[in-house]
Formats: structure tokens, sequence, C-alpha cells
């Protein structure tokens, strides 16, 4: 041990003295790359703005310039944007803009190597960019960037360096001990069977003696300080990850070592229909089918669901199971059979009946009966059960979504104690006054609070979440870390704004915009440059379909030059049909589309074309890219993926949504033209506007709306619900350990 100790010590001081002389050196290269990157980038931002610009410069606007330029340095890496016409003329800035740049000074950047000014914040990168036109042939642009993250990165190099080093040095340590201990054990038991007699060397048989036990969890224990070694000194700068399926997969593979993951819905995300002889495979209208359908792509696990189609049997194997897509099968669904009965009380009972209109502001009386309690109670064990038949490991990671399967999370946990269980509950959370009608509020509350991570869309659900909590439950809340604890077990609550893939994929762009306009034009027996609204919706009360028809009503009423050249195209996918309040709404739907037709369709087109069936992804991709206009008007929504979806599809930057303002999505998209649905003067000016928009503001707008979903999309929603999970898991298995070497 003495020996072990003397080669350790100098070890560990030689190890430290390298990481210290070689900081420096790493310090220059980091240097090296940031600078390369940001000389980069300012390339790319000049092109993007380039045509922009030259518009406004050509129409003389410089206050328009200004606010352009100052809207643009809202990014937190991008600290001045300016523009000089020429070397004697003043700069057009944004405020931030350092005085050391001038536009009669510029010809000291070109030529400078690292481009650096120093100042008050930090280092500045400037770079100058040419800009010439007609008017102006030796204009420039200035791009000045914020290099005070540079400083930060250098801090966390050289800690990640310096414990790197420490951690190689304990391996090696921990190595040279275990060798010197094992070394003097069989010295000594040679010196033990050389007294006895024996002799040294034994031929492999049965009375050879077996290996040493100290071997294998020496081989654990040694693998596992590598790996979270290597785990912490990954970088874990959220914004740097471009989020896609495979940096979905790496998260899986490497945060959670491709761990067991199984998504457990009421929907399913294919439905096998009988249509004759064939058997037909259709995606169904599901914002939760939309958002989760891309991420068990990349994650190739287990979703179970509800098997609701006509042909779903025959589809799936002995075992229930049916892998998917179809043309490219990525991950397996594993089908739950309910009865009749079952799906009437648990489905369109409990669920649609009561959870669903107490959950959304909608005005609808949500209706509560015991035999649907129990019916969903059952529905509930039974998804149990399944999740815990098709668990491989014993702590499998398992995403629970949505309102009818409130009560899952408490039965897993006490089926799968070790298991990560994150629930997300996509529909809007009340107010405590609003949830307290439902008369088995604890047993629900108590059902959501066995995750391991309950999630919501938006920050204020959350909130409400939580006081409803302390309002009905003896429960610890923790309001600065969201943390409830339950039972002994802490929830955390957190915020996952939803989204959709991105990019889109590439077959639901294959059409170009010009050809999906005529098309979709032709499809509706409508004039080539006839003006197009869009609508895409399942047939539900909260969606506000009612209302924007009243909408476009008064459009037509105020601005009568509309008439016979707009037309608004409602998809409305039936659902639940089976419940009297969507039959009566519509019915209403109907009457009230033929109403405004008859009323307008004298002068021209009819104002509203009524698809009420199913419309496949590609088609509604397809009107997406027809529309001059989207209108989103639910009167209360978690999310809303419709709006994200239009934005994603509009790659020719043309288009404008108009949005509810009682939407998820509207706290996301400024951009948009933001409304209260039940307003139809303020909705009737924001069409007007949406159709008289200039061509250049609808592209700055869909330009950041673009920008925002294409950063925040729904891999980063499920990456971030993973690393969060993974964050968990290692914090308790930390903690167990600690325990049982304390005892």
């Amino acid at each position: 041990m003495r020996l072990s100790l003397r080669f350790v010590l100098p070890l560990m001081i030689v190890l430290a003295g390298i990481a210290y002389a070689i900081a420096p050196l790493v310090d220059q290269l980091t240097l090296s790359w940031f600078v390369h990157d940001l000389d980069t980038r300012s390339s790319l931002l000049a092109s993007a703005i380039q045509e922009p610009l030259q518009e406004q410069l050509a129409a003389g606007k410089k206050v328009q310039i200004r606010e352009f330029f100052n809207r643009i340095t809202r990014d937190e890496r991008l600290f001045a944007v300016g523009y000089c016409a020429s070397p004697t003329a003043t700069a057009v800035a944004s405020r931030s803009l350092p005085n050391e740049i001038r536009c009669d000074d510029l010809g000291r950047w070109d030529g400078a190597h690292d481009h650096l000014l120093p100042s008050a914040k930090g280092p500045l990168h400037v770079t100058v960019q040419p800009m010439a036109s007609e008017a102006a042939p030796d204009g420039r642009l200035v791009l000045v960037h914020d290099m005070s993250f540079v400083t930060r990165r250098s801090e966390e190099t050289k800690r990640y360096v310096f414990y790197l080093f420490m951690g190689l040095a304990a391996v090696v340590s921990l190595v040279t001990v275990v060798i010197a201990q094992l070394s003097w054990r069989g010295w000594m038991a040679g010196m033990r069977a050389l007294l006895r007699g024996e002799g040294l060397l034994r031929q492999p048989g049965p009375s050879a003696p077996p290996s040493l036990p100290e071997f294998k969890p020496i081989a654990r224990d040694l693998q596992r300080l590598i790996s979270e070694l290597e785990a912490e000194t990954r970088a874990r700068d959220e914004s740097q990850v471009t989020w896609s399926p495979e940096s979905l997969r790496a998260i899986l593979h490497g945060e959670l070592r491709g761990e067991d993951v199984i998504v457990v819905s009421n929907r399913e995300p294919y439905i096998h229909q009988r249509r004759g002889e064939r058997i037909e495979v259709t995606r169904p209208a599901s914002g939760l089918v939309t958002a989760l359908e891309p991420i068990m792509r990349a994650c190739s696990g287990t979703w179970i669901a509800h098997g609701s189609g006509s042909a779903d049997r025959e589809a799936a194997d002995q075992n229930d199971r049916v892998a998917v897509p179809p043309d490219k099968p990525a991950y397996q669904i594993r089908r739950v059979w309910l009865t009749t009965e079952e799906e009437a009380g648990y489905y369109y009972g409990f669920s649609n009946e009561g959870l669903w209109p107490l959950c959304h502001i909608a005005h609808v009386r949500p209706i509560f009966r015991s035999a649907d309690w129990a019916q969903y109670v059952a529905v509930n064990r039974k998804f149990a059960q399944a999740v815990a038949s098709e668990a491989k490991t014993r702590d499998p990671i398992v995403l629970v979504q949505d309102y009818h399967l409130a009560l899952l999370p408490a039965m897993l946990r006490e089926q799968l104690p070790d298991a990560t269980i994150i629930a997300f509950w996509h529909i809007p959370w009340p107010n405590p006054e609003s949830f307290a009608i439902c008369p088995w509020r604890d047993e629900l509350l108590a059902g959501l609070l066995g995750s391991s991570i309950l999630g919501f869309h938006t920050q204020f659900h959350c909130n409400n979440f939580v006081d409803t909590v302390d309002r009905f439950l003896e429960a610890r809340v923790d309001r600065e870390s969201f943390t409830v604890s339950f039972g002994g077990k802490p929830t955390a609550v957190r915020r996952y704004p939803i989204s959709v893939a991105w990019p889109p994929d590439a077959e639901m762009l294959e059409k170009s915009v010009p050809d999906c306009r005529s098309d979709i034009r032709r499809m509706n027996d409508l004039p080539p440059e006839h003006m197009l609204g869009i609508g895409v919706d399942r047939l539900d009360y909260t969606k506000g379909i009612l209302e924007r028809f009243r909408a476009i009503e008064r459009l037509l009423e105020l601005n009568p030059e509309w008439v016979g050249r707009f037309s608004f195209v409602q998809i409305a996918a039936p659902t639940r049909s089976g419940i009297d309040e969507y039959e009566h709404h519509e019915a209403q739907v109907r009457a009230l589309a033929a109403h405004i037709n008859s009323r307008f369709r004298h002068q021209g087109p009819p104002p509203i074309v009524l698809r009420i069936e199913h419309h496949e992804p590609r088609e509604v991709y397809a009107y997406f890219r027809a529309a001059d206009l989207c209108f989103v008007s639910s009167l209360h929504d978690g999310m809303n993926l419709v709006a994200k979806e239009f934005v994603a599809a509009r790659d020719d930057e043309r288009g404008v949504l108009i949005l509810s303002q009682f939407t998820g999505a509207a706290r996301e998209l400024p951009e948009a033209l933001i409304v209260n649905p039940y307003d139809a003067d303020q909705c009737a000016a924001a069409l007007h506007l949406a159709l008289t928009m200039p061509v250049t503001e609808s592209r700055d707008r869909m330009r950041l709306m673009r920008g925002l979903v294409a950063e925040f999309n729904v891999f980063r929603w499920a990456g971030r619900m993973l690393l969060d999970a993974a964050a968990m898991r290692r914090r308790s298995r930390l903690i167990d350990k600690t325990g049982r070497g304390e005892s």
C-alpha cells in the first residue's frame, strides 16, 4: 500500500502540471475556432439580410432599416449591425454600434487578423461584408458579434481539461492499487500453497481453483467511473445542439445508454381499417400523434395504445404487436383491446364528456358519472398491465400521454417502482376553482403525482397544477424548484412547449408552392388568382370554428370588395361522433357555412368551402402551401400544432398566420396576428390585414416564425424531457449508492 501511494501522489502532481501547461494551447485553439465560426456566420447573415435590406434602401426607409437592425440584434450573440453606403456617408446602424466603427475607417478591419475590438463588455468580433447596389456601389455591411461567451467557454474548457486529467489520475491510481492488492494476494496464496506442498502451476480442470470473484465488481466499477467522467466532461450547451432524430438517438445512447423507452397513449399513430377486400393504413388527425410519431421513429421503442381500427386485430401478431411505419418499420405498436362498455365509459364518458370540457374553458358543461369513472379506473389498470408486460428492464423510461391516462403513473409506480415516468398533459390545466368540480379530483391528482416528471405546454398551466395540488392534497410543494412531494416520492413539474418535426419530411414539400396553389384552386373550383384561407382542425367545439366563420362573414360585411375574391377552406376531421355535444356542434358548423354561402355566393365562388372528412398529412401540407393565410381560432388550446405546421410548410416564406390568443402557440409566435376569437370585428380586421399585407412584411414575419419553429422543434421537446430524466436517474443512483455506503 505504501508503494502504491508513493507512485500515486507524484503521478497526480505530474498530470496536474500537464493540465495547466496545455491549457493556454487549448485556449488559443478554441479562440481560432470561434473566430472562424463567426466569420462564416457573418457571411451567412449578410446573405440572408441582403434582399430585405436592398428593398428598404431602394425605398429610402432609413428608420425602418434601423428598426430592422435592432430586431436582428436581439440575437444574444449579434451585438450590432450597421450599413455604410460610402466612406463619406453616415452609418445607418442599430443603437449598439460602437463609436470606434466609422464609415471612413472601415479599411482597418479588412486586413485585421482576428477582427477583434476591445470593449467594456468584453471583446467584440467585427466583420465588414461588401453590400454593393446600383445606388451605392461602395456599400458595406458591418456585423459586430459579442465574444464574451468565448471567455466563459475558455474557463469551462480549462476546468474540463483539469477534471479530465484528475480523472485519469484517479483511474490509473485505482488500477495501480488494485493490481498491487491482487499481486500481494496471489503471492501470499502461492506461498501458502508451497508450504502445503502444492504445486504453483495447475492445469485447468474441474479441480482447479475458481477465478477470483473480485475482478467482476472491479471491472464494473471502473466502467461506471469512466462513463461518469465522460458524461461530466461532455458539453451540454443546449443552444449549440441541432435537434434532430440523430441528436435524439445520441441522447438515448449517450445519456440513457439505449435504455427501454415506452410511450403510452389512448390514440395510436397508425390505424388499420377494413375497406372491402383490402386493409388501409391511416394516420389520425391528432396533435399528439403529430408530435410523438417522429420521436418514436428516432427512439425505436414501443408505443402502447388502444387498437380502435376495424382491421387492427388482423394486422397485429399473436402478441398484439405490429411494426410501423408500414413502408419502413422503425418501432412497435402494442395494441390494447377495449370492450364497447369500456370505450363508452372511459373514452367517450369520463375523458371526453368530463375531463375535456372541464379543462377547456369553452362553455360546455362537464358531465361526471360514477359508471364512467369505474371504467376509467379499469382501463387505466389495463394499460398499466400492458406496460409492465412490455417493459424489458426493471427501470424503463415510460412517457404517459394526456388526460385519458391520469391514473396510470401511480399504477405504474406500484408495479415498476424503479421506472422513470414522464407524464405529459397535452390540454390546458384549469385553475383550482374550476378543477374542484370533478368528484374524483384527489384521485386524479394522486395518479399524476406518481410521475417522476409531469410536463405541461406553458408555465401558466404548471402554476395552475401546483396551485390545485396545494389546495386539495396534503403534499409538500416547493415553488422554487417546482417540485411536489406526495407519498414520499418527488414529482418535478416542468414546462415543455411541444412542437413539430423540423425539417418536415421531404415528401411533404415535394410539390412546389405554385403547383400547390394551382392544384388546390382547381380542385375546389376557384379561379387561379383567387385569395385563399385555410383552417385545419378536428371538428371540436374548442377549436372555434363557428367563431371563425362569423369572422369571415363580418369581413365580407365590412369589406365587400372581398366577396367573390376570397374563399376559406375549412378541413374538419370528424371526431367523437358518439357524443351529443359533438353531433350538435357539427350540425351548427354545417348550418352556419350554408347560411354564409347562401348570403354571398351569388357574387362568385362560395366564401366557405367546408371539408368534413379525414385528410392525409400530405394533402394538408398542400393546402398549407397553397393558402394566403391560415386562421387558428381555438377558444382554449394547450399548444396548437396546426399553427406550427403551417409555418413549417411555408419554405417560400409567404403566407400570414392569424392565431388565437388562447393558444399556447401565441406565447411563442408573436409575429402572427394575435386575435381574440370571440371578437368578430377584431378577427375580421386581422383577415383584411392578412389579405392586404405587403410581401416584405409577411416575409419578415414568416422568417422569424420559421426560425423559432426550426430551433424549438419536437426533437428538442423530447430531448429536454429525456435529458431531465437522465439527470434524475443519475441523481437517484447516486443517492442509492450513498445510502448503501452509509449502511
